[in-house]
Order: C-alpha cells, then sequence, then structure tokens
C-alpha cells in the first residue's frame, strides 16, 4: 500500500497543502494523512501514518522538508520505517528507499540539507553579531523586565508566581527572576 504524508507549517498555506495532497495522490496514495503544523511541533498524524504502515509499503511525501526537521530526525523516522519494513518515496527528489541507491542519494541529500541549515544559521548569528556591534541590533525588547515593578507590586501583594505570570502574560520562570534580582544586596 502506498501512504502519503503531507504537511504545512500553518493554516494560511492551503495552496501548498492542496497540491502536496493532489500530488501524492497522483503518485499513487491510497491514504493521506494531513496536518498544519509546524515541523518543531508534535507532529501527530506522522506518528500515525508511522504506525499504520506496515511491511511491504511505501511512504510518500513530496518533499525532504516535510517529513524530517534534521538529519537526525529524518534518521530515525528511516530506521522506524525499516525496522516495520516500510521504505521512503520523496517525490520532488526521486528517492525510493527501497534500492541501495535511493537509501545513498536520501543520506547524501539529507547530509547536504542540514549542512545548508547549519551554513545559514551561522551567517545569521554572524550578521546579528555583525549588527549588536554596529549598534543596529538591540534584539528583542524584555516583555518580563519591562513589567518587574508590577511583578514586585503583586509579590507583595501575596500573589502567587503562577497566578502573577498568568496575570501579566509571562513565564513564571521570568517572575522568580524578577523576585530573586530584588532580594539580592
Amino acid at each position: 500500500m502506498i501512504v502519503g504524508y503531507a504537511r504545512t507549517s500553518t493554516v494560511d498555506q492551503i495552496a501548498g497543502f492542496e497540491a502536496q495532497e493532489r500530488d501524492l495522490i497522483g503518485a499513487g496514495a491510497e491514504k493521506v494523512f494531513k496536518e498544519q503544523v509546524s515541523s518543531v511541533a508534535r507532529r501527530e498524524q506522522l506518528q500515525a501514518a508511522l504506525e499504520y504502515v506496515r511491511e511491504g509499503d511505501v511512504l510518500v511525501v513530496t518533499k525532504l522538508d516535510r517529513l524530517a526537521r534534521s538529519m537526525a530526525d529524518l534518521m530515525k523516522i528511516v530506521e522506524q520505517m525499516e525496522t516495520k519494513g516500510v521504505s521512503l518515496r520523496i517525490l520532488d527528489m526521486g528517492v525510493d528507499t527501497s534500492t541501495p541507491a535511493g537509501r545513498l542519494t536520501l543520506n547524501m541529500f539529507g547530509s547536504i540539507a542540514q549542512f545548508e541549515r547549519e551554513v545559514m544559521l551561522e551567517r545569521q548569528r554572524e550578521g546579528i553579531a555583525k549588527a549588536k556591534a554596529e549598534g543596529k541590533y538591540k534584539g528583542r525588547k524584555a516583555t518580563a523586565q519591562a513589567k518587574a515593578e508590577e511583578v514586585r507590586e503583586l509579590a507583595a501583594g501575596g500573589m502567587k508566581a503562577l497566578v502573577i505570570a498568568e496575570k501579566l502574560g509571562i513565564g513564571k520562570s521570568s517572575v522568580y527572576r524578577i523576585l530573586s534580582e530584588r532580594a539580592e544586596p
């Protein structure tokens, strides 16, 4: 059986979602698992698809980034599939892990994708460091510190840290940090 998996990061990406579903059905997918969540979020439909597939099945995705967020994540997913006797087909790359050449290609493309992401993040860090050195980058405003006085007043009134955090829309660790700063001499 051919099983498809489609994912977009947000619900706003309707056209991309519909295109994935169309391509998966065009590739012979008899069942398509779909979700609209970030790759870093819990992907319940991906887990459902991985539990659903059986020996001899093929899991099909349109693009590698729809399936995995990193090389480690990809290898974990592929290992889980191989244990069950399931192969992976990635349409845009023409990769099919049911063959030795397909597995090699997947490993190479996965490594290249990971490398590109790491280089992009390195460039981003360098750009931020340069902007900070030139005084052009301040980072995001510390929202919790802006509410420090209010945190102290509420705590002095006997309100618990968790309640303060919820009331002010900040993290409870921020509340504790602000309160501990006050306690230090």
